[in-house]
C-alpha cells in the first residue's frame, strides 16, 4: 500500500512544474500547474491573481536559453514553448499598449499599465524631453509617497528615486520644485492617471524595441506601436507607417521585410536584417499580432499568415485572441465594485529603486556631472515637434485609432523626426526578461563604459556613430555599402534558386504518391472497401483496359528489350 502511494505521488509529481511569474510590481507569483497546461490556463490563474478583467492588454514574457525573447502562447501547451527545464520563470508585461491608457475602464488596469510605461521610462525605452521628463517623474512621486513633506522629505530627497537611466541635478531640482507646489492634493490614481495622459503623448510611447540593422549595416531599432510601425535610428524616427498602410509582414532567415501602401498608391519595402533568425521570427510574430490587435475591426477576420508567399515554405502563425475595438467594447460592459489596489511605492523595486533604497548610484560622479552636461535627460531637451503624423490622446474610444498630427499641417511620414539629441538606445533592449538582479550602479554605467573604460557622452555618442572624420572613411563605407549591396544581391538569387529547386522536390514527391497510388488500384490484390469501389466504377475499369494495360505491355516489352541487349553484351 504504502509502495502504491508513494510510486503514485511520484508519477504526479512528474506530471506537474513549478512555474514563477514577475509581476510588474516586481512581486512573485509562484504556482503549480499539470505539464500539459496551456498558457490560457497560466495566464488566467495571474489575472484571477491580480483581479484584472481588462486582460487583453498584457501577456506573458519568458527568455530562452540563447537570451530571445518570447511572448507565451496561450493556445499552445507551456512545456512544448519552453527550451529550458522547470521550474519556469517568466514575466508579465503589457503586450499592447493602450490608444488611450488614461480611458481605460477600471483603476486596477491603469494601475498595471502605469507600472509597465515607468518601466519604460526607467530603461530608457521611453524618451522626453526634460521638461516633461520632470513632470513624469512628478507625477511619480506624488502617486508613490504622497504630498511634499518637509519633516519627512529631506533635501535632495527626489535624488534618492531612480526614474531615468540617468539624472542631472537640474533635473532632479525641477522634480522636486513641481511636486513642491503644482501637484498638491492630487491622489494617487489622479497622479497616476495624469502621468498616463501625457506619456501617451510622446512619440516612443508603446515602444519595445527590437535591434536591427538596415541593408547599410546601420543600427536600428523597429517598434510596434498602437498607431503603427516606427523605425528609429539614431536620434531620429526614420520612418512611421500607420496600420491601415501596412500590408504585409515576411521574414525569411534573419531578414525580415515591411510591404506598405501609402500615399497616392505608392508601394514601399522596408527590408532589416535581426541578429538572429530566432529573433527575426519573434520581430515577424509580434508584428502579425500587434496589427491583427488594432487594425482589425473584429477577431473573425484574423486569419492565419504565412511568412513565405510558398504554401509549402516558411512559418505559419495566427494571432488568438480579441482585438483592440472588442477589447474595448468588453471593457464598456464592466460593472462591479473597484477592486482594491495594493500599491507597492514603497516597496523595494529591482527595476525602479525607490525611496527606501538609500542615495542613488549614478553613473557618473557628481564632481563631473556639470562637465557632462549632455546627459541622457539633457540631452534630450531638444526635443522638437515634427511633421509627422503623431498619436496625441483621443477624446472618445471612436477616435482612439486615428493618430492626429500635432500640427494642422500635411501628413509627411516619408521624412525624419528628430526624437533626441542623444542615439536611442534602451538599456533593456538586448537584456532578457526578467531583468536579473544586478545593482543600479552596473545597470547605468554600462552605457558610459567603452572597451572597459568609463567615457563622456559625447565621446560615447562618437563611439556609436562610429562616423569616420577622413574623405577616406566615407570613400570605404561607400564601398563596403557596393559589396554589401551586391552581397543581398547574389543572397536573392540563391533564394530564388533554392524555392525553385524545393518547387521541383515537392512536384516530384506528389508525382511519386499518384504513381504508387495508381499501381496499389491496379496491381495489388487489397480488399479494402473504398479500393474494391473505385475499381468497380466504369470509368476506373475503362482506364485499366484501354490505357494503362496497352502501357503497362508497352513497358514490359522495353524492359525485355534492354535485358536482352544487356545479356547479349
Amino acid at each position: 500500500m504504502l509502495s502504491r502511494f508513494v510510486s503514485g505521488s511520484i508519477r504526479n509529481l512528474e506530471r506537474e512544474y513549478s512555474c514563477t511569474v514577475r509581476l510588474l510590481d516586481d512581486s512573485e507569483y509562484t504556482c503549480t500547474i499539470q505539464r500539459d497546461a496551456k498558457g490560457q490556463y497560466l495566464f488566467d490563474l495571474i489575472c484571477h491573481h491580480l483581479n484584472l478583467l481588462e486582460k487583453d492588454y498584457f501577456g506573458i514574457r519568458y527568455v530562452d536559453p540563447d537570451k530571445q525573447r518570447h511572448w507565451l502562447e496561450l493556445t499552445r501547451s507551456i512545456s512544448k514553448q519552453m527550451k529550458s527545464q522547470p521550474p519556469f520563470t517568466m514575466c508579465l508585461r503589457v503586450k499592447f499598449y493602450p490608444p488611450d491608457p488614461a480611458a481605460l475602464k477600471e483603476e486596477i488596469t491603469r494601475y498595471l499599465v502605469f507600472l509597465q510605461i515607468k518601466r519604460d521610462l526607467y530603461h530608457g525605452r521611453l524618451l522626453c524631453k526634460t521638461s516633461d521628463a520632470a513632470l513624469l517623474a512628478a507625477y511619480i512621486l506624488q502617486a508613490e509617497i504622497g504630498d511634499y513633506d518637509p519633516g519627512k522629505h529631506p533635501e535632495g530627497y527626489s535624488s534618492k528615486f531612480q526614474f531615468f537611466p540617468k539624472h542631472s541635478e537640474k533635473l532632479e531640482r525641477r522634480i522636486a520644485d513641481i511636486h513642491k507646489t503644482e501637484l498638491i492634493g492630487q491622489t494617487p490614481e489622479t497622479s497616476e492617471r495624469n502621468f498616463l495622459q501625457k506619456a501617451q503623448m510622446l512619440e516612443t510611447y508603446g515602444v519595445d524595441p527590437h535591434p536591427c540593422k538596415d541593408v547599410s549595416g546601420n543600427p536600428a531599432f523597429l517598434a510596434f506601436t498602437p498607431f503603427g510601425f516606427v523605425v528609429l535610428q539614431g536620434n531620429k524616427r526614420v520612418h512611421f507607417l500607420k496600420w491601415n498602410e501596412v500590408t504585409k509582414l515576411k521574414f525569411e532567415g534573419k531578414t525580415f521585410h515591411i510591404y506598405a501602401n501609402q500615399k497616392e498608391e505608392k508601394k514601399i519595402i522596408l527590408t532589416y536584417f535581426a541578429p538572429t533568425p530566432e529573433a527575426c521570427k519573434h520581430l515577424w510574430k509580434c508584428g502579425v499580432e500587434n496589427q491583427a490587435f488594432y487594425k482589425l475591426e473584429k477577431s473573425s477576420q484574423v486569419r492565419t499568415v504565412s511568412s513565405s508567399n510558398l504554401f509549402f515554405k516558411g512559418s505559419r502563425f495566427r494571432y488568438s485572441g480579441r482585438v483592440a475595438k472588442e477589447v474595448m467594447e468588453q471593457s464598456a460592459k464592466i460593472k462591479r465594485e473597484p477592486p482594491e489596489i495594493h500599491r507597492a511605492g514603497m516597496v523595494p523595486s529591482r527595476s525602479c529603486p525607490s525611496i527606501t533604497h538609500g542615495p542613488r548610484l549614478s553613473s557618473v560622479p557628481r564632481t563631473r556631472r556639470r562637465a557632462v552636461h549632455i546627459s541622457i535627460m539633457e540631452g534630450l531637451e531638444s526635443l522638437r515637434d515634427s511633421a509627422h503624423s503623431t498619436p496625441v490622446r483621443s477624446v472618445s474610444h471612436g477616435e482612439a485609432f486615428i493618430p492626429r498630427s500635432r500640427s494642422q499641417a500635411t501628413d509627411a511620414s516619408e521624412g525624419t523626426a528628430v526624437i533626441s539629441d542623444e542615439a536611442y538606445s534602451p538599456l533593456d533592449s538586448v537584456l532578457p526578461t526578467p531583468v536579473t538582479e544586478h545593482g543600479t550602479g552596473e545597470l547605468t554605467s554600462s552605457r558610459q563604459l567603452i572597451n572597459g573604460a568609463p567615457c563622456s557622452i559625447e565621446e560615447e555618442k562618437e563611439s556609436e556613430a562610429g562616423t569616420p572624420t577622413h574623405g577616406e572613411g566615407g570613400d570605404f563605407d561607400a564601398r563596403e555599402g557596393a559589396a554589401r549591396g551586391a552581397l543581398g544581391e547574389v543572397e536573392q538569387v540563391n533564394k530564388f534558386v533554392l524555392s525553385v529547386l524545393r518547387l521541383l522536390l515537392v512536384t516530384v514527391g506528389l508525382l511519386f504518391v499518384l504513381l504508387l497510388l495508381l499501381i496499389v488500384l491496379t496491381e495489388s490484390d487489397l480488399d479494402v472497401a473504398f479500393l474494391r469501389d473505385i475499381r468497380r466504377t466504369p470509368e476506373f475499369e475503362q482506364f485499366h483496359y484501354e490505357y494503362f494495360c496497352p502501357l503497362r505491355r508497352w513497358f514490359a516489352c522495353k524492359l525485355r528489350w534492354v535485358g536482352g541487349l544487356l545479356v547479349n553484351k
